[in-house]
C-alpha cells in the first residue's frame, strides 16, 4: 500500500533516528494490519520513523526505530535479543548514494512495496524521494520485516531488517 503522508518530515536526519523496544503505540499517520500464518502485525508509519506490533501466541513485541525524545538509545548497527519464548534480531546500516543514484533507489524500493499485500510505504509532500517503507513476511515459523527511511535532502537511506523467531532448544551433548 502506497499513500501520501498528510505531514511535513518530523525526523529531519537519518542521525536522529533511535530504536526501542516496547515502546507503548505511538500516534501514526498511516496502518497496514496484518495476518501471518497466526502472527498478528500492524505496521505503523510515523513520519519518517516507524512501529512495529507483533502479537503471537507466544508473546507480543513493540519496535520502534524514530526521533525519541529523550532517548538515549541510538540506532544500533545490531542487535540480537531473547524475548520470552523468541528471539529478536535487528540491523540497520545507513546507506549515502548520490542524487542519481538515490532517486533511482527511491523509485525501485517504492515500486517493490507499493503493490505487495504485505507492504507499506508512505511519501511526503513536496519530495517524490522522501518516504518511509516497511515490508513483511513469514517464512520457517519466523516473522521478518524490511524498513527504509529516506532522507534526500542528505542523499542517505536508512536500511533496517529485523527477524522474530521461536528460540530454538538448547542440543544435548
Amino acid at each position: 500500500m502506497l499513500t501520501t503522508l498528510q505531514t511535513a518530515y518530523s525526523d529531519t536526519r537519518a542521525a536522529d533516528l533511535a530504536w526501542a523496544l516496547g515502546r507503548e503505540p505511538l500516534p501514526a499517520l498511516a496502518v497496514l494490519d496484518l495476518e501471518l500464518a497466526g502472527a498478528r502485525m500492524q505496521m505503523r508509519l510515523l513520519g519518517a520513523s516507524h512501529q512495529v506490533l507483533l502479537e503471537e501466541k507466544s508473546g507480543t513485541c513493540s519496535e520502534t526505530v524514530a526521533c525519541i525524545p529523550g532517548s538515549r538509545t541510538p540506532l544500533p548497527l545490531g542487535v540480537s535479543k531473547r524475548l520470552g519464548e523468541w528471539e529478536y534480531e535487528f540491523a540497520a546500516r545507513v546507506e549515502t548514494l548520490s542524487e542519481g543514484s538515490f532517486a533511482g533507489r527511491a523509485q525501485e524500493l517504492l515500486a517493490l512495496v507499493a503493490d505487495h499485500p504485505h507492504g507499506l510505504a508512505g511519501t511526503f509532500p513536496g519530495s517524490p524521494h522522501a518516504f518511509t517503507a516497511m515490508l513483511a513476511q513469514r517464512t520457517e515459523g519466523q516473522v521478518r520485516w524490511r524498513t527504509w527511511h529516506a532522507y534526500p535532502q542528505e542523499g542517505q537511506l536508512v536500511v533496517t531488517r529485523t527477524r522474530m523467531g521461536a528460540r530454538k532448544p538448547a542440543e544435548a551433548l
